[in-house]
């Protein structure tokens, strides 16, 4: 009598727990689930740069010769040519084929990125622009003059507000530290100043006056620029028309 009773209590049991194993042998079948992939903003402002010189009047040794930091500017606005060629000089492309660029990197990690804080440019809206160097192209971060909230952040130097535009360099250290470690830091850093003269000889060569700027709040100056969370500013460079 036992053994009938416990063999009928197997048997609920059975009957009770076989739509769960069903659910369980279903699921065995199917794929793991994943995360959708994030679609990419479509609404993004692209402006084509036009190609820039690779001679000019001006000789590396005159370049050299006349290189000053200048912070005084007149109001007179940059044209997309001289964007252009700036832009080049610090980070353009000059072999496609594997990339290299007009600023010598280690390894070839390349942890640099620049941006274009435009506030008088000819046929250019004002606001943050990402420089893409692959493209030759200019992608809006967000539309604007933000000059002034710049210059405050960057200890109320005004000169940064007067300058046409501002360049600003960031760096994703993780792209050399990846390779090197820590001593990949001091490469980016270097890699910095590299692409820093090469602006200010350009510079020379567009007759325009900049400088450097190394004195801000760095988590004012990435939220202004809206820099992703891997990215730290390193430089703000001012450039504008002189007398």
């Amino acid at each position: 009598m036992r053994s009938s009773t416990n063999r009928l209590s197997l048997k609920l049991l059975l009957l009770a727990i076989a739509p769960a194993l069903l659910v369980l042998a279903v699921a065995a079948d199917c794929p793991p689930a994943t995360e959708p992939t994030p679609t990419p903003p479509t609404n993004t402002t692209t402006l084509p740069l036009p190609e820039p010189r690779f001679d000019s009047d001006v000789s590396v040794e005159q370049a050299l010769l006349q290189r000053r930091s200048v912070r005084d500017y007149t109001d007179a606005p940059l044209t997309l040519d001289e964007i252009s060629q700036l832009l080049w000089a610090a980070q353009g492309i000059t072999e496609p084929t594997r990339g290299f660029r007009t600023s010598p990197s280690a390894g070839a990690t390349y942890p640099l990125e620049t941006y274009l804080v435009a506030g008088t440019v000819e046929a250019v809206s004002a606001g943050v622009y990402r420089y893409d160097p692959a493209e030759n192209k200019l992608m809006e971060v967000r539309d604007g003059d933000i000059r002034a909230e710049l210059a405050s952040a960057a200890l109320g130097q005004r000169f940064i507000e007067e300058a046409a535009i501002s360049i600003v360099l960031s760096a994703v250290y993780e792209r050399t530290t990846n390779r090197y470690g820590d001593r990949g830091i001091r490469y980016v850093h270097m890699e910095a100043g590299h692409a820093a003269q090469n602006l200010y000889l350009q510079a020379v060569a567009l007759d325009l006056g900049m400088v450097v700027v190394g004195a801000f709040h760095d988590d004012q100056v990435g939220n202004i620029l809206r820099l992703p969370g891997e990215e730290r500013p390193l430089y703000i460079i001012p450039v504008g028309r002189t007398d």
